[in-house]
């Protein structure tokens, strides 16, 4: 990327640029360096550095583009080389081709372009809208939040609920857009491998054009925060290939009498049982289930099972399923693993390429408790229901 324009990518990474030193350390620099520290705590808790891939925990690739980024900029390696006890910064990485996980839209453009030929006489590469530009500018604008105590807890449950299950990200590049009405007060982003919580939200406006508008008050999970506008965000989000939405659990019902523009006109629940010769998994074949659901054929689920560490890289057979009409899906999903965490498997298996993964579906727990919780999600009655793995049974929180 030679040829990229140095005012493009530094506005692009301007969170990880070199501020200019008044003396100490500015508070950008501050943020630079508690977001390597995180990076750090990871590599110390798991014994690697983090690395990217649909497979792996979305904290893992969050802290896996932040290192990349801090890797690729001068200023920010000058910032951290004396901070750096685990030798992250020194790797072959920090030369090596750029991850596609890494380059926004703009730049992966530019790439592919460079390697088709040139373009049509009218099209202009490396050239940004103002609005675009000025949507940077307005995220890579934060500030030390003088309040970020009363939002650390906030923070933390998110958290909590993204490992349990409870809540999902899903990556903006795979949406149409993000509608203005998704970007609304007590809502939860990913951007530039951040948490971003919107805190306020301003009373609205029409711009010159006739389009509705907001300032936001947006909170970060570094202790910053940042006064933009909403079209600002919205377009900052479009324009990092790592941008995602995380759920809201709380979000619809679980069941409607008409589908909604989320819902499926129909989704199964599937149990499956592994065939792996592991020495745990095979103890505990009678009782250890993978339960799931699903808007699609399961015989395409469970398709090529021995190659996907989810299925414990080993085949699969089908026990049960069940069938249900207007519902949300994913509160759906979330509903059963909320139910059924006490007795999730706790194992780690190797993908193909020797990278361990830990799966999160598989339950310890019999098929009759399974039948027990569907038709309890049929009748309504499975709220404040959990599973108690001493006793195989279900009990009331």
């Amino acid at each position: 990327m030679s040829d990229m324009d140095l005012d493009e990518l530094r506005s692009e990474l301007a969170d990880f640029a070199g501020p200019e030193k008044r003396g100490g350390r500015s508070p950008r620099e501050e943020r630079i360096i508690a977001g390597f520290e995180e990076i750090q705590r990871f590599v110390e808790k798991h014994g690697r550095a983090p690395q990217h891939g649909e497979d792996r925990d979305i904290f893992e690739r969050m802290y896996a583009v932040r290192l990349d980024r801090l890797r690729a900029l001068e200023e920010c390696r000058s910032l951290l080389v004396p901070l750096d006890r685990l030798g992250l910064l020194s790797g072959t990485e920090i030369v090596a081709e750029t991850s596609a996980e890494t380059l926004d839209d703009d730049e992966l453009l530019a790439e592919l372009q460079g390697a088709a030929g040139a373009g049509g006489i009218t099209e202009l590469r490396h050239v940004r809208k103002s609005a675009d530009k000025r949507a940077a500018e307005e995220i890579a604008n934060r500030t030390v939040c003088e309040d970020f105590e009363k939002f650390k807890p906030l923070f933390e449950r998110v958290k909590r609920e993204l490992k349990a299950g409870i809540r999902h990200t899903l990556p903006v590049q795979a949406m149409d857009e993000i509608k203005m009405a998704e970007i609304q007060r007590g809502e939860y982003f990913i951007v530039q491998g951040q948490i971003a919580y919107v805190a306020e939200e301003g009373e609205g406006f029409r711009t010159q054009y006739d389009r509705r508008d907001s300032r936001l008050r947006v909170i970060y999970d570094n202790g910053t925060e940042s006064n933009l506008l909403m079209r600002s965000f919205q377009r900052a989000l479009h324009r990092d290939a790592a941008g995602r939405l995380i759920t809201n659990p709380e979000a619809g019902p679980l069941f409607a009498e008409e589908p909604a523009d989320d819902d499926l006109a129909s989704g199964t629940i599937y149990v499956l049982r592994s065939k792996s010769n592991h020495p745990l998994v095979a103890a505990n074949k009678d009782v250890l289930h993978k339960i799931g659901v699903t808007g699609g054929k399961i015989e395409t689920r469970i398709a090529n099972a021995n190659l996907n560490p989810t299925f414990l890289m080993a085949d699969v057979e089908v026990v049960a399923t069940y069938e249900l009409f207007n519902i949300n899906r994913i509160k759906l999903e979330n509903v059963i693993h909320r139910v059924f965490d006490p007795a999730q498997l706790d194992i780690e298996i190797s993908d193909r390429f020797g990278n361990p993964v830990r799966p999160r579906e598989w339950f310890l727990v019999p098929l009759f408790v399974v039948n027990q919780v569907v038709e309890r999600i049929k009748d309504g009655t499975i709220t404040n229901v959990v599973y108690d793995p001493k006793s195989a049974r279900l009990v009331e929180e």
